[in-house]
């Protein structure tokens, strides 16, 4: 590793660090604060009485139907394509399926793609359904993460907040406003934004080349900062319209971080316990390290392959810069590695290289991220995911010393537990489940493309991506077919709304509970014993319920590789 690599790495970490805090400490402004007159009208015109509380399951009802109607719309306005303006190529709708699985996957935050998108959505699919699903799901996953926070902050209270008023909060008066600056910078940058389709280039070799274009900004902006993934081209970030320079992948990544890093500490003010923030916030830093840090150090190494058949000592340049197949080489491993495991912990799914050219030991890291989800996560649900887990590990300590587990002052029974654990076991059920049907029928087998592990690899790869709102894909597998692309679909749905059912009805729960003092028997949970308690629990949970398929695909594969055969 270069000192220009490791400077890299230095400043975006510092980056981060010093955003977080401050926007955490914005956010707890924004739903703390009276509404601003823009909230007030907005209420007005939907004819929603956003004083009035709602209990846990009012509010989860609230986001359910919501969220079916945001669906629903999508799903109309994808299906007439055909029908609708800005369609000048006269693009047809999307198969069924593919319409399906596409509006249950912007829906939930997801935006895993099924299509590609120049190729198959005029200019209208990608700014009216696509974008209004980007802004709806990463609404909804911050309006109930701010119910579930108020589980721990209020004590003997029967309401968790009003569904419209976190919707509207978050929407007014941070998210709109970021993605139309980033929108701004990136237009600077090069990405166009515009309602032509197309322009016609004129090539040096002569002839002509049609270039599709169409307002890349706009969509790549929510695309990031709401950590959606789904991309304006089939490349996504590789393609130089929706990234146009290393500065702009920079940006891309710093705005898949500036909302999810900063949950601990929004959580820390309203909680009023800024060091269980900090706490929380260095489990989330040290996964996300120790994932850049493995998969930074397996691609700048050789491909075990290539270095076994002597195409190094042929070309030394083949080799010299690492495993470059499938990178950019407009950013680099060092760039690319940063955009890698941050598309991944952050649950956004955007790319700017190719996820199937990487080596399994980086696919290893890809893998994890997408199990444990919550480092930092997707919009909300991932810190959501985080909290579940800590809750957990407390439990599990209470055990170990024959105490009644407590978290923030609120005794942890067996409701809570229950309600945790019942959250925690839709992610294996439903990944491995899936993935088993897909490797043993024959219309998942049918359009798998590699054998061996690296084809096993792929479906597990698709369905993890589903079940984690990642959306992100290997090569390889045609995901177009009714069988994936609706099975898919249906993970999507189950593993966005499944979890979040038992965390409210948890958050519901803890604000009914009266806050009782420390004693000198509580533990501390925010010091460096918890933060290492609740890693050994993630790591612990993770390695026992998963290992088994990491064998099966890129341990197996890496060792493969050692060995010099290849899939």
């Amino acid at each position: 590793m270069t000192a220009h690599d490791v400077t890299q790495i230095i400043l975006a970490f510092l980056a981060v660090g010093a955003m977080a805090p401050i926007v955490g400490r914005y956010l707890a402004w924004v739903f703390t604060s009276p509404r601003i007159a823009v909230e007030r009208w907005i209420f007005r015109a939907i004819g929603s009485d956003c004083d009035r509380e709602m209990g846990w399951r009012e509010y989860a009802t609230t986001l359910l139907v919501s969220n079916g109607v945001f669906f629903a719309a999508g799903y109309l306005l994808l299906w007439a394509q055909g029908h609708l303006p800005l369609n000048p190529r006269h693009l047809a709708p999307l198969t069924p399926e593919v319409t399906f699985n596409t509006a249950a996957s912007f829906v939930t935050n997801t935006n895993w793609q099924a299509y590609a998108g120049e190729a198959q959505l005029s200019n209208f699919s990608q700014m009216v359904p696509i974008v209004f699903l980007m802004f709806v799901g990463a609404n909804t996953g911050i309006a109930a993460l701010v119910a579930i926070l108020r589980g721990f902050t209020r004590a003997g209270a029967s309401t968790v907040g009003n569904f419209w008023d976190d919707f509207f909060r978050f929407f007014v008066r941070a998210f709109l406003p970021s993605c139309l600056l980033l929108g701004l910078v990136l237009v600077w940058q090069g990405c166009p934004q515009t309602l032509a389709t197309s322009v016609v280039a004129h090539p040096l070799e002569g002839g002509t080349q049609t270039i599709v274009m169409g307002p890349v900004a706009s969509l790549e902006s929510v695309k990031n900062l709401g950590t959606n993934g789904g991309g304006f081209f089939n490349a996504n970030g590789a393609h130089p319209y929706e990234n146009p320079t290393p500065f702009s992948n920079m940006l891309e990544f710093l705005a898949m971080m500036v909302f999810t890093s900063s949950l601990p500490f929004l959580f820390g003010r309203l909680t009023r316990r800024p060091r269980q923030g900090w706490a929380l916030f260095a489990v989330i830093m040290v996964l996300y390290g120790g994932g850049l840090a493995v998969i930074e150090k397996s691609e700048k190494a050789p491909n075990p392959l290539l270095a076994a058949a002597n195409v190094a000592q042929a070309s030394s340049s083949l080799q010299s810069g690492g495993n470059t197949e499938g990178k950019e080489v407009r950013f680099g491993i060092t760039q690319t590695s940063l955009f890698t495991n941050t598309t991944i912990a952050a649950t956004t799914g955007a790319v700017d290289a190719a996820i199937d050219s990487m080596l399994p030991s980086s696919l290893m890291v890809t893998f994890s991220h997408m199990w444990l989800n919550e480092e930092p996560g997707g919009k909300g649900v991932g810190f959501a995911g985080l909290l579940k887990e800590a809750i957990l590990a407390i439990f599990l300590a209470g055990l170990m010393v024959g105490r009644t587990p407590e978290f923030l002052g609120k005794k942890l029974e067996s409701r809570e537990i229950k309600l945790a654990a019942l959250a925690l076991i839709v992610t294996p059920l439903l990944v491995l489940g899936l993935t088993a049907v897909g490797v043993t029928t024959t219309v998942g087998t049918s359009t798998i493309d590699n054998p061996g592990p690296h084809g096993f690899e792929e479906v597990l790869y698709a369905f993890s991506s589903g079940n984690a709102n990642n959306g992100s894909a290997m090569a390889g597998l045609t995901v177009s077919t009714p069988f994936y692309a609706d099975s898919i679909a249906v993970e999507m749905l189950l593993a966005r709304y499944l979890p979040l059912l038992p965390l409210l009805a948890l958050a519901g729960s803890l604000a009914r509970k009266r806050t009782h003092p420390e004693t000198a028997g509580t533990l501390p949970t925010d010091t460096p014993l918890f933060v290492a308690l609740l890693l050994g629990f993630m790591l612990m949970v993770g390695l026992l319920t998963f290992f088994p398929a990491l064998m099966l695909g890129p341990i197996l594969e890496q060792l493969s590789l050692l060995h010099g055969v290849s899939f």
